[in-house]
């Protein structure tokens, strides 16, 4: 027993260095020691005060470090970030989807990803209706009709709508076109005729170009030709004077178009009253009253008068004044006395002055007819006297022979 006691512990002495020697604190050790660099210093002992701040520091809750992307996650995320911006850069964009295109980038991926798969198809959906809608202002009817009728379907897809705006409105605007155009060859000059019927023969551009200005200059060119024939046609110098002042200058299209259709008949109207009160100056009774009526009421009246008016007011007139002259005839026959004396001589008296009904005094212009009537009275009375003088004549010449 003792002589294995003691072979072991010579063998232990003997394996001591050479495990010493290969472990790695020993060839450390021995490192720094030949090459004269300190060694790292080991931490110091803690005493109570240290391990006591170890403890508290051990509650304090620990922030947890955010989750790494993976790279294709970075990579969906960046694409629809750049997706939104293209969609709210859009030129038809509303800005209710630039303000929920920017708030989906701001609050990160998940929202950006919700955004374009369903909130950017309902807010497209919303935003075509709107723009829809406003082409009801100024748009025709068959444009009105198709609207109309696009929004009593209320399951309108957002392909639907967008195909509504983008090209149906179109067609139905060049069919409103159309009848316009044709409605305005039927009403216009030869000018507007020519120009409109080439038009409806062109493109639906040509059909626009047509309506917003082709049409205003070919009336143009009709409004000169109708101003000169109105000019040559009317007497009035108030109007003929203003129209020579407008073909004479550089009159725009509306210029034309607004002397036609309000300018001339104004002017017209004031050359009328100054011919009615020409006309009335020193007329009859029943012309002097129509004529004033005239002036004071519209330019339709006015206009009547020349044309009916003052012939049937000058009609009323004449059947008065003739009237007037039978009643004074009759009265001065009545009034008229004749005598005839034997002594060879022969006179005739009667009242020969004709005053008017109303008792003025003031003899009123002869006629022929009221002329006539008292020389042949005259005449009557003469011829009637000169027989019985005659006759007694030959009585005495015949007694006195027996």
């Amino acid at each position: 027993m003792k002589f294995s006691r003691i072979a072991a512990a010579v063998t232990t002495a003997a394996l001591a260095p050479a495990v010493l020697l290969a472990s790695p604190a020993f060839a450390a050790g021995n490192d720094a020691a030949t090459s004269g660099k300190p060694t790292s210093p080991t931490a110091p002992d803690q005493g109570p005060a240290d391990q006591g701040d170890k403890a508290q520091a051990d509650k304090t809750p620990v922030e947890k470090t955010p989750v790494e992307k993976t790279p294709v996650e970075k990579d969906q995320a960046e694409q629809d970030r750049k997706a939104i911006l293209a969609i709210i850069a859009d030129p038809m964009a509303s800005e209710y989807m630039k303000e929920a295109g920017s708030k989906a980038i701001d609050d990160g991926p998940a929202a950006m990803r919700k955004f374009i798969e369903t909130d950017q198809h309902k807010i497209r959906l919303d935003d075509y209706r709107v723009l829809v809608t406003r082409l009801l202002n100024g748009a025709g009817p068959g444009l009105k009709e198709g609207i109309n009728k696009l929004f009593n379907n209320d399951k309108a897809t957002l392909e639907q709508l967008r195909h509504f705006y983008e090209v149906t409105q179109h067609e139905l605007r060049d069919e409103d076109n159309k009848v316009d155009i044709s409605r305005l060859i039927g009403t216009g000059g030869p000018r507007v005729k020519e120009a409109g019927k080439k038009a409806l023969k062109g493109t639906p551009a040509d059909r626009i170009a047509f309506l917003a200005t082709g049409r205003h200059l070919a009336q143009a060119s009709d409004d000169r030709v109708e101003l000169a024939r109105i000019d040559e046609g009317w007497d009035g110098p108030i109007l003929s004077e203003a129209i020579s002042k407008l073909l004479e200058g550089s009159p725009t299209p509306a210029e034309l178009r607004t002397f036609l259709e309000v300018t001339q008949h104004q002017l017209r109207d004031q050359d009328i009253r100054v011919a009615i009160a020409k006309i009335i100056d020193g007329g009859g009774a029943e012309l002097v009253k129509a004529g004033r009526a005239a002036l004071a009421g519209t330019a339709a009246d006015r206009s009547e008068f020349l044309k009916t008016g003052q012939h049937e007011a000058r009609a009323k007139d004449k059947t008065a004044q003739q009237e007037n002259d039978k009643n004074k005839d009759q009265q001065g026959g009545q009034n008229g006395s004749g005598t005839a004396t034997g002594s060879g001589t022969g006179t005739a008296t009667g009242n020969t002055t004709v005053t008017p009904q109303g008792g003025s005094g003031s003899p009123l212009a002869a006629t022929g007819a009221g002329d006539s009537a008292l020389i042949a009275g005259g005449a009557g009375t003469a011829l009637v006297a000169g027989a019985g003088l005659l006759l007694a004549a030959r009585m005495r010449r015949a007694a006195s022979a027996n």
